[in-house]
């Protein structure tokens, strides 16, 4: 499956479990394993580089187990195929965000009218605290 010109991954990675889904569905809901989940271990996966792969692990947030692998339940739908689409794509969307290297970050300094305000507010702020003192005798 291509990611983008330089990348593909590599369905042997993926690995897929149905489990019985909640929700709409009536009298299958019980009976068919509709909902998706989909595993892809990030470690292993050798056709992305080492800097997605940290990216990547950083965008997947809560659904990274222990283990390093990505964990994408899908349920929305009634039926297995789309819900195994939608698993799919939210993962692709996951790898596309990884892909993005992120802008460096430069330094600026403060203009000096911003130093002014901040330090006119410090002093605004400690003259009205002083205002609330007891007066002294």
């Amino acid at each position: 499956m291509p990611l983008n010109n330089n990348f593909f991954l590599d369905p042997d990675n993926l690995q897929w479990e149905f489990v019985r889904s909640s929700g709409p569905g009536g009298q299958n809901v019980n009976k068919v394993a509709t909902a998706v989940q989909l595993r892809f271990d990030v470690r292993s996966c050798h056709s992305l580089p080492e800097d997605v792969k940290l990216r990547l692990i950083k965008v997947a947030g809560k659904r990274l187990t222990n283990d390093g692998k990505i964990i994408i339940t899908a349920r929305t739908y009634r039926t297995q195929h789309r819900n195994r689409e939608a698993a799919l794509s939210r993962l692709m969307i996951l790898i596309q965000k990884a892909l993005v290297k992120p802008k460096p970050r430069k330094r600026t300094q403060p203009s000096h009218t911003a130093k002014q305000k901040r330090l006119d507010a410090k002093r605004r702020h400690s003259e009205k605290k002083r205002r609330r003192q007891r007066i002294k005798d």
